[in-house]
This record gives C-alpha cells, sequence and structure tokens, in this order.
C-alpha cells in the first residue's frame, strides 16, 4: 500500500487544532477555540480550507494496461471565494505554483497511479500524492493476505481510454479527462469518478499547517441509491444522506453519529461495495452535503481503494476475503452470559449461579466485571485476596456445573495501579513527542513486542486458572498525539489499536484454550476475525433498543458474524416492560448478554418477569443447533448471524427499506417490540410466505400487522424450513447432540420439499438435511408428511421429524 508519513506530532496537532476550530467535532461546539482529547477527526474539513494547495486529477499522463501502473496528471489549484449580489461562495480555481525555487517544483505534477484487479469482481485503485513513496514498516493488519493479480480480465484499446471485463463487470479508464467507470455485467453504469468543478472534486489537499495530504475520492450516486455499512452506526441503517466520522470513540451512548467500531467499508444497493484500505480518519459524505456525490475523504497520503461487483453477500464476501472473516467461537459462547456491572466477591459469583440452576434459567457464563481485582477498576490481573478465597477451585467447580467464566480488564493504568511503575520503566507504554505519557494512564503499546508479550503473559496466567473469555473493553482512546513503536503516531495507530488489541487477546487465547473466543467493543477494519463484539453501553430505553438494533446491522454488513449488546441498556435498571422485551431481542442474536447497573438477575423482577425471561433463554437453547450451524455457516461465508433483510432478498425493493427489523441466520425473521405497552407491530415480509414460529399463522409477502406471541416477540419462519431443535439443558455441556428434532415449517401442502443446516459441535462439519413430503400420505398436518432422503450424519444422530402447527 502507499503511504507516506505525518511529517511530526507538532504537525499533527496543528492540523487537529485547525480542525477542532472548524467544527472537526460534533461533540464540540464550533465556538470552542481549542480541541479536546476525545474529539472525533474530520478530515473533510482540509478540502474547506482556504490557506490549502488543491490538486485536481486531470488527465492520465502515462499508462501500461498490462500492470495497471501508470502515471496521473494533476491540475493545481486553489479553494477561491467571491461575493456575488452579497452572497459569498467558494470554488476550486486554476492558479499558478507557490514553491521556490520555481524551476524545481512541478505546478501541475504527474504522480504514481495504479489499476489492478484482485479477482473477477475485486478492483484496486490506488494513487500517490507524492513521487516518494514510504515503504512498509509492516505487513498490513487490516488484510488477511496480500492481494494477488487476477488473469481473467480481458483489455482493449478504446477511443480514449482503455476497457477491462471480466465475467461479472466492466471498467472503463478515460484518460481525457480522466475517469473511471464502473459497471456491471449487463453493461449497466454503477458509478463513476467526477472530477468536475463542484462541491468537491476526485483531488487531493497539501496543508499549510504541516505540509501532509488527504485524497479525497468522489464517485456519482445514482437517484434512489442507498448505501449501508461504514461500521456499528446507531443512525438510520441506509446511509444516503449521512456524512459519516470514521475515527473510534467512546459513545456511551446507542443514538449519536459516533462509534466504537467504524470501518472504513459500504456497500451500494446498485450492486458495489467500496473498501478505504487505510487506518487514518476517514469521512464518507453518502451524499449529504451534495446529493449526487459520494465524497469518500481519507487522512492518508496515497489511496488505497478496493471496489468489489456483485450482490450484497458477494460484496461481503469479497471484502471478507480480503480483511478475513470470523473464527468459530466454542459452542458455550452461543448461551446466555450472566453479568452486571459488578459481582465483586467468590460468594457473591457462587450465589448467582447456585440462583441460576435453582432457578430454572439455562445459562453458560457468568461475567465477573470491574470489581474482581483488589480496587475496582484498578485491573492487575489478579483476584483480590480479600473477597475470591479460592479463584482457581471456584472456576473449577462452575466449569463443573456448566458454567464458565469471563474477566473484564482495560489496557488503561492508572497511576495508582501497581503495575503502572513497571510499564513506564520498561517503555511498554505509549508515549508523545516530548517522550512522556500523552495521558494520565499508561496506554500499553500494542505496536511494541516487548509489550504485547508482557501483556500476554499477565492474560495467559488467566486462562490457564480456566478462565474462558477475556472482556477486552475499551481500546477507542490511543492517544492521536502519541508516539508508537511501529514508527507511526496516533494518526495512523488510533483506529488501528482495536485490531492490534484484539489481535493479542485473541492470539494468547487460542494458544493456551484452543478455542476463539474473546469479548470486545471497540474495532476497525479486520476486527470481524476476532469474535465477538458487542455493542457497548447503551441507555435503557426505547430509542437506545432501537439504535442498537440498527448498529448491529450495520456492522453485520461490514462482515462481523457474531455481535452482542447489553439486554435491557446498560447505564440503569431497566423497566420491566423494557427488560421484558429486549430479552428476546437479545436471545436471538448469536451471543445473549444480560448486563449493566444492577440487578440484572431475573429472579429480582418478580416472578411474573422470571417466568418471562425463562422462555426466552429457553427458546434459544432449544434453538441451539439452528443456531451452531447458522454460526458455522455464517462464519465460513463472512456473513452476519444477524442480518439485513436485503442481504437475503437484494431484488425485493421492500427489503431495502427495512431497519427496524431483521433475520437471525437465514431463515427466521425477527420483530422486535421497540415501544413500551405495544403488542402488535408492523412487518415488512420479503421473499415468498412466512410462519409464526409462536402461533403457526401464515403470512404472505408484504407489509403485515403482526401480533406478537406469548414471549414478546414476533418470530416468523420462512416457509420450507427444518428448524433443528434439542432438548432443553441447563447449559450447552449438558446438551443431548445424538438427539435432534428435525421440525418442518410449511406452509400448506404445496410445500413439498423443506431443507435446513445442522453442524455438531464435535466435528464442526456444516450438513444440509433435505426432506420431501411422502405422495402416500395425505393432509398436511400429519406428523409423518415429512421425511430424509438421506441421512447426512450416518447415524450418528437419532433424528426426529415432526411437522410445525399451522393455523389455516
Amino acid at each position: 500500500m502507499m503511504r507516506y508519513p505525518r511529517s511530526a506530532c507538532v504537525g499533527l496537532w496543528l492540523k487537529v487544532g485547525a480542525l477542532a476550530l472548524a467544527g472537526v467535532s460534533p461533540l464540540v461546539a464550533d465556538v470552542t477555540s481549542q480541541p479536546i482529547l476525545s474529539s472525533v477527526v474530520d478530515v473533510s474539513r482540509d478540502f474547506r480550507d482556504f490557506a490549502n494547495s488543491y490538486f485536481v486529477v486531470d488527465h492520465v499522463a502515462a499508462f501500461d494496461p498490462a500492470t495497471g501502473a501508470g502515471k496521473l496528471g494533476w491540475r493545481r489549484t486553489k479553494y477561491q471565494w467571491g461575493i456575488s449580489f452579497n452572497n459569498t461562495s467558494a470554488t476550486y480555481e486554476k492558479v499558478p505554483g507557490n514553491e521556490w525555487p520555481t524551476t524545481v517544483y512541478a505546478v501541475d505534477p504527474e504522480l504514481p497511479f495504479s489499476l489492478e484487479f484482485v479477482s473477477p469482481r475485486t478492483i484496486r485503485l490506488r494513487m500517490a500524492t507524492s513521487s516518494t513513496a514510504r515503504a512498509e514498516r509492516e505487513k498490513s493488519l487490516m488484510l488477511v493476505r496480500e492481494p494477488q493479480r487476477d488473469g481473467s480480465w480481458e483489455t482493449r484499446k478504446i477511443e480514449g481510454g482503455w476497457a477491462f471485463k471480466s465475467a461479472v463487470g466492466e471498467v472503463t479508464l478515460r484518460d481525457k479527462p480522466w475517469r473511471i467507470e464502473i459497471r456491471d455485467a449487463a453493461g449497466k453504469l454503477l458509478t463513476q469518478t467526477l472530477t468536475e468543478k463542484s462541491e468537491l472534486p476526485f483531488s487531493f489537499v497539501r496543508r499549510a499547517s504541516d505540509y501532509s495530504r488527504s485524497v479525497a475520492a468522489v464517485f456519482s450516486l445514482a437517484p434512489g441509491e442507498k448505501i449501508f455499512g461504514g461500521g456499528e452506526s446507531y443512525t438510520e441503517l441506509n446511509k444516503r444522506g449521512q456524512k459519516l466520522v470514521l475515527w473510534t470513540h467512546d459513545v456511551l451512548g446507542a443514538e449519536s453519529p459516533e462509534m466504537y467500531k467504524p470501518v472504513p467499508f459500504f456497500l451500494s444497493s446498485r450492486g458495489y461495495g467500496m473498501f478505504m484500505h487505510t487506518s487514518s480518519p476517514v469521512t464518507c459524505d453518502f451524499g449529504a452535503t451534495e446529493s449526487g456525490r459520494n465524497a469518500l475523504t481519507t487522512g492518508d497520503d496515497a489511496l488505497d481503494l478496493f471496489i468489489f461487483l456483485g450482490d450484497p453477500k458477494e460484496v461481503i464476501g469479497a471484502y471478507t476475503e480480503l480483511t478475513g472473516r470470523a473464527a468459530m467461537p466454542p459452542l458455550w459462547s452461543f448461551g446466555l452470559w450472566m453479568s452486571r456491572i459488578t459481582y465483586k466477591a467468590e460468594a457473591e459469583v457462587r450465589e448467582v449461579a447456585a440462583k441460576l440452576r435453582e432457578h430454572r434459567i439455562p445459562s453458560d457464563v457468568i461475567h465477573l466485571d470491574t470489581g474482581w481485582f483488589e480496587t475496582d477498576w484498578e485491573c492487575d490481573y489478579r483476584f483480590s485476596t480479600t473477597r475470591f478465597t479460592d479463584p482457581q477451585t471456584m472456576i473449577t467447580d462452575l466449569k463443573r456445573d456448566g458454567f464458565r467464566v469471563s474477566l473484564w480488564q482495560l489496557p488503561y493504568f492508572v497511576p495508582k495501579n501497581r503495575l503502572f511503575p513497571e510499564i513506564v520503566t520498561r517503555g511498554l507504554a505509549v508515549k508523545d513527542a516530548k517522550g512522556n505519557l500523552p495521558t494520565e494512564d499508561a496506554v500499553l503499546d500494542f505496536s511494541n513486542t516487548e509489550a504485547i508479550a508482557w501483556y500476554q503473559e499477565n492474560i495467559a496466567g488467566l486462562l490457564k486458572m480456566g478462565v474462558g473469555a477475556i472482556k477486552v473493553d475499551f481500546g477507542e482512546a490511543a492517544p492521536g498525539n502519541g508516539l508508537y513503536t511501529s514508527g507511526s503516531t496516533g494518526f495512523y495507530e488510533h483506529n488501528l489499536y482495536p485490531l492490534r488489541y484484539q489481535k493479542v487477546v485473541a492470539e494468547v487465547t487460542r494458544a493456551t484454550t484452543g478455542e476463539d473466543i474473546l469479548w470486545a467493543r471497540a474495532a476497525w477494519a479486520g476486527s470481524q476475525r476476532y469474535p465477538i463484539h458487542w455493542s457497548g453501553d447503551t441507555p435503557n430505553t426505547d430509542s437506545a433498543m432501537a439504535g442498537t438494533l440498527r448498529g448491529g446491522l450495520s456492522l453485520g454488513v461490514c462482515g462481523f458474524s457474531f455481535w452482542s449488546h447489553d439486554i435491557g441498556g446498560f447505564f440503569g435498571k431497566p423497566s420491566v416492560d423494557l427488560y421484558r422485551r429486549w430479552m428476546p431481542f437479545g436471545m436471538l442474536v448469536s451471543h445473549s448478554r444480560t448486563h449493566g447497573a444492577p440487578p440484572r438477575e431475573p429472579w429480582e423482577y418478580g416472578k411474573a418477569f422470571e417466568d418471562d425471561f425463562r422462555k426466552a433463554a429457553e427458546l434459544k437453547y432449544r434453538l441451539m443447533p439452528y443456531v451452531y450451524a447458522q454460526a458455522k455457516d455464517s462464519s465460513e461465508r463472512g456473513l452476519p448471524m444477524m442480518r439485513a433483510l436485503f442481504i437475503e432478498y437484494p431484488d425485493d425493493p421492500g427489503a431495502w427499506l427495512v431497519d427496524d427489523a431483521y433475520l437471525f441466520g437465514s431463515s427466521i425473521l425477527v420483530a422486535p417490540l421497540l415501544e413500551a405497552g405495544v403488542t402488535a407491530r408492523n412487518v415488512y415480509l420479503p421473499g415468498g410466505r412466512w410462519i409464526d414460529y409462536q402461533t403457526g399463522r401464515v403470512y404472505e409477502r408484504g407489509w403485515q400487522r403482526i401480533e406478537a406471541g406469548e414471549i414478546p416477540v414476533i418470530m416468523l419462519v420462512r416457509d420450507g424450513t427444518v428448524l433443528p431443535h434439542i432438548g432443553l439443558a441447563q447449559s450447552t455441556a449438558q446438551m443431548d447432540w445424538t438427539k435432534i428434532e428435525l421440525r418442518v415449517f410449511a406452509a400448506d401442502e404445496k410445500t413439498r420439499a423443506a431443507s435446513g443446516l445442522v453442524c455438531l459441535p464435535t466435528d464442526n462439519e456444516l450438513k444440509t438435511v433435505a426432506l420431501e413430503r411422502s405422495a402416500a400420505v395425505g393432509g398436511a398436518g400429519a406428523l409423518t408428511e415429512f421425511a430424509l432422503r438421506a441421512d447426512p450424519l450416518g447415524a450418528r444422530v437419532k433424528w426426529t421429524v415432526r411437522a410445525a402447527e399451522v393455523k389455516k
């Protein structure tokens, strides 16, 4: 990847200060004269500064179609303002050079670029903004492998440029004026670069403050085009008309534009997607400033852009082929995680475990948050000696009863922490330009191999005790003014920090326990490889519940297969009504955790609520064969388990409009109750017919008014689906996988065949179970009307076939 370093930390903060003065952060009012440490960085402001120099791409100066390498001619411009009829406006105007000596520096430079083909559906566009490229210090953490060149694209010279064609699409490179056009296999124009004068052309800026550069890759947006992705964004699911600032941030909510997990990737309803391969700040203006322009501004000194062609599954698949797919977490992780902030003593943990079994609440994990060490929030990787008499025995006893233990920690160390002096003395923390700590805390530098070894040794000690998972909390506040062992400033390392952090924990967990599991909050491109991620701290409100749902759908578009959230919201005690409605939503995603301000234990809310809580938990435990098989399928293909409707139904226009319902795997549609006191809601049903899991009612495609069942959620199954069920157990460790019930959902006798997926945790091999209706059987509803065509597991499982009850 062609990138260039920032000049120095001083230059960085001149830049950040200028951005803050321009109102960079939505957290800081425009009248604020100085940035604050947590300010997000909006690089699009670089393109509205009259002091800067701008270069608009103009023509192809040289190009070798065999290699895809060439040079582009750039036209130097200035952002000039003028006044007309008392109205001030600004535009880009051609200007002479401003360097001295004038004979040395090009006014309109010719700079390297390349157009490469990685696969029949993946295109890579790279552009330099300087003739001197920085050598890569390390392999890109965002990519799982170096992209290869695909030789299947046919190349031909055309008048005014070159044309490239694969089985999937076409790319046209125009030489003057320079333009790239992207088409599908049928020749339909999907998008194209925009360089003409307007709100913002395809260009790069050279800042007067520090002489570093930012790039604006500007593409067309078609009327009616919709955009999805960008990370765990809580705003409207369709990002068309929005401006996303991609800078990891401790959001403390689920309703604002900031994100714990920004991801520089999106897909379009027109059949393409884009990935900005950088860890610098990125701002995506998806038609917010000008409706027909998609302006992708990146703070990197070069552009490295991947473009993918295809439907949503194909685009997500191509993106995760580059950046990685989620490893398959262990079976126990799909059970209920019981948590609150926080369990502080061994006696308390044992009591909660005993009551979960006594009250017959299925559960697999007990999470200990910020208070398991001697001083709350002061993480030193040691259990409190005053409140935990024998943590090793406690962990062993809990595991014997079907519970794993999850432990909270963070990579920030306060000055009173016993580990603080060692971290500082050994140079394991991030430093600033003066060689000091940039914050009051010592922040571990995960680009430092010595810091990684020190940290992993501490984490391994806990895992060797039998701890099942480490909560990889925080990670959004890597100092932007820091200097890192990698040689980069926080300008590049801030967004990359969560990925480094999670990689380190995932690797030591895998090496110690053999399992792929952690519990993380922040993220960047590539973090999906290290499950599981949860949505962070959400308020206890209906709007936060809806925002959380949108965030999960948005993150899923970015290839995150496994995702969770704090059931009931985090900040306060949820109302009984909210907690009751949130519980089935929380159980019908890949991973399920109750967490937040106490109490969270169901028996603390009364008998009626406890019964409702139990029913929602039992629903997921009975469905565990479906959950596990869908997880395996999602892991292999890079798909989200909680998926937007359009991922499965891209040809249904209505599916692209829904952001308050989702598919749980491929065959279950879930519509949570998002308002207090309601028992029914409008639901859009894509594709064909759907059967209510709880009531058996059959619904046709389109908008339907549907009443929730006994469990307060609307849950529908696609016609022709086989849902595998298992006998109820109090933990996944106690399940009998030799006996599986295949429940067939058939709307009527016209449904002649049904299928589903199964995957035994003993071998993790995904299989299809196919059933067909026997011609000898009469009406629908008879228990023997469907039978297996063949046993996919070779008699290792005793199958029971049962037709789901259907109401005519």
